[in-house]
C-alpha cells in the first residue's frame, strides 16, 4: 500500500492522545487550528482536558531539540513510547512524519464556506494538501460526522478514525454463552471423565469444539436441557462444571428467581466468588440491576462476603441539563440512581414487620449501600468491596479502566450497560468502554459475561422495544 498522510481533527487527539503513533508508516498533519483548539479544550479535569493535555505533552516530546528546519521537514514517529491497540506499550521504529502547518492557507475554501469556522479552516487546510501532494492520498481523519459530510460535498476524503474500535460489527461481540450441536454427545462422550467435588459435578472433555470455548463460558443444549460453565480451556481439553438452578424458589437470591436462562447465567456469575469480573449487556427490563443488587444484598448481608456495596454511573443526561444539584456527594448522585432505588424496592417490599420492619431494612441498607461519583474515583482502592458500575456503555475504555483498576483484594466489579443507548458524544456500539471490557476479559477465567435476551419488565416494556 502507498504512503498516505492523514490531517488529524482536534477531536481525534482529545478522543486518544495516542492516535500520533497508530497510523503505522503514514504521515500526519496538524492545522494549526487544531492547536488551537486542543489550547482551547487543556482546561480542567474532565477526560477531554486530560486528553488534551496528553496529546500537548506527546508533541512537545517528539519536538524536543528539533531546530525549526528540522520541523518543517516533519518531525520522525518514532517516539521511545507508543502505545498500541491492546494497550500495552512497546518500543517501534516508525517511519511515519508529523507535519505541523507552517505556512497559510487563505482563499482555498469556496465563498459560501465562511473560513474563521474552525471546522472550515481545517477543510480548506485539506484542500490545500490536496492541490500540493498530487501523488499523495490526503485524507482528513475526524470523529465530527458533520465535518465528514462537508469533506464529502468538497470532493476531500474523510474517514472516522477507527483505531479504538473493538470489532467491525456489534453482532459479533462475545455472548457469553455458547449452544451446543446436537451430536456433541456422540462425538465427544468418547473419552469423556466425570467426578464430584463439594457436591458440584465436574467433566473433563475433549473434541474438536472444546476450541471454540472461552473460561467463564456457559454451554448449553436445548434438547435435554444440560448447562454448564466452562472452568478451563486448553488446547482441545476443556473442564466444565454443572451450574446451579436459581429458577426454583429453593435456590432464590434475596427472594428473586430466574425467569429465563440467561439471568440463571447471570446469577451463577454474580454469586460465584471465584469470578472477580462480571459484565451484563442487554436491553431495558432484562433485569441486570435487579439481578446484580439482589446477588450483592445476599453476599453482603447474609454471607458477610463483602463490606458493602459501592455504585456508581457516569452523569450524561437524557435530555437538557436541569443545573447543580446541591448536597453532599452521595445526595448529588441520587437522582442519577433511580434505578437503584427502584430495584431496592422490589427487593424491600416483600420484607416482614409492616412499615417499620420496612423501615429498619431501608436503615440498614442505607448503611450498607453507598452511591458514589465516577469523578473522584480515580487513586481509590476498595478492599473487600461489591462495585456495581451502571450504565457502563457511556464510559470510554479509559474511564473504565480506571474505575475497575480501584478493585483491591477480595472486591467484585459488575459493569450494567446497554450498548443500545449510548448518549456519550463520539462513543458508538462498537468503541464503548463496556465492548471493550467484554471483549478484553472473555479469556480471563476469573471474569464472566452474559447477554441477557428477554425483558422481564412487563409486556408493555418488552412490546415497546421491540416496535419503538
Amino acid at each position: 500500500m502507498s504512503k498516505r498522510m492523514f490531517v488529524l481533527d482536534s477531536n481525534v487527539l482529545m478522543h486518544d492522545p495516542a492516535c500520533l503513533f497508530r497510523f503505522q508508516e503514514h504521515d500526519l498533519y496538524l492545522p494549526m487550528m487544531v492547536l488551537e483548539e486542543l489550547d482551547n479544550n487543556k482546561k480542567g479535569r474532565s477526560e477531554v482536558a486530560r486528553n488534551a493535555r496528553q496529546a500537548s505533552r506527546f508533541m512537545d516530546e517528539l519536538m524536543s531539540d528539533m531546530s525549526q528546519a528540522e520541523i518543517e521537514q516533519g518531525l520522525p514517529l518514532n517516539i521511545h513510547v507508543h502505545a498500541t491497540s491492546n494497550g500495552h506499550v512497546e518500543n517501534e521504529k516508525l517511519i511515519g512524519r508529523l507535519f505541523f502547518q507552517t505556512v497559510s492557507y487563505r482563499n482555498t475554501l469556496p465563498e459560501y464556506l465562511p473560513g474563521n469556522l474552525p471546522d472550515n479552516n481545517i477543510l480548506g487546510t485539506t484542500l490545500a494538501l490536496q492541490s500540493e501532494f498530487t501523488e499523495t492520498r490526503v485524507t482528513l481523519v475526524t470523529k465530527d460526522i458533520n465535518l465528514r459530510i462537508k469533506a464529502a460535498v468538497l470532493g476531500i476524503h474523510a474517514e472516522d478514525y477507527h483505531n479504538d474500535k473493538v470489532l467491525e460489527d456489534v453482532d459479533l461481540l462475545y455472548t457469553g454463552s455458547y449452544e451446543l450441536n446436537k451430536d456433541f454427545w456422540d462425538t465427544h462422550a468418547k473419552e469423556m471423565d466425570s467426578w464430584m467435588e463439594e457436591g458440584r459435578t465436574f467433566y473433563r472433555i475433549q473434541g474438536p469444539e472444546v476450541s471454540n470455548w472461552s473460561p467463564s463460558e456457559f454451554l448449553h443444549s436445548g434438547e435435554d436441557g444440560f448447562e454448564s460453565i466452562v472452568r478451563s480451556v486448553e488446547d482441545q481439553e476443556a473442564v466444565i462444571e454443572t451450574i446451579r438452578d436459581y429458577s426454583s424458589s429453593n435456590h432464590s437470591v434475596w427472594g428473586i428467581t430466574a425467569r429465563n436462562r440467561e439471568q440463571n447465567f447471570a446469577l451463577n456469575l454474580l454469586m460465584d466468588p471465584e469470578i472477580d469480573f462480571v459484565s451484563l449487556l442487554g436491553m431495558a427490563g432484562t433485569g441486570k440491576t435487579l439481578l446484580t443488587l439482589a446477588a450483592g444484598l445476599q453476599q453482603t448481608l447474609d454471607d458477610n462476603r463483602y463490606a458493602e456495596i459501592i455504585m456508581t454511573r457516569v452523569t450524561v443526561p437524557v435530555g437538557e441539563e436541569i443545573g447543580y444539584l446541591p448536597g453532599t456527594e452521595e445526595e448529588k448522585m441520587t437522582p442519577w440512581m433511580g434505578a437503584l432505588m427502584d430495584n431496592l424496592e422490589v427487593l424491600t417490599k416483600t420484607e416482614s414487620g409492616g412499615d417499620w420492619g420496612r423501615a429498619a431494612t431501608n436503615d440498614l441498607l442505607s448503611k450498607r449501600i453507598k452511591i458514589r461519583s465516577v469523578n473522584f474515583m480515580r487513586g481509590r482502592t476498595f478492599l473487600n468491596r461489591y462495585i456495581i458500575i451502571d450504565e457502563a456503555q457511556n464510559l470510554t475504555s479509559k474511564q473504565l479502566k480506571t474505575l475497575i483498576t480501584r478493585a483491591g483484594p477480595g472486591t467484585k466489579v459488575i459493569c450494567l450497560g446497554n450498548i443500545a443507548q449510548i448518549d456519550t458524544p463520539y462513543l458508538t456500539e462498537t468503541t464503548s468502554g463496556l465492548t471493550y471490557v467484554v471483549d478484553r476479559f472473555k479469556y480471563w477465567q476469573h471474569s464472566g459475561h452474559v447477554t441477557l435476551l428477554r425483558g422481564e419488565r412487563s409486556r408493555l416494556a418488552d412490546y415497546s422495544s421491540e416496535v419503538l
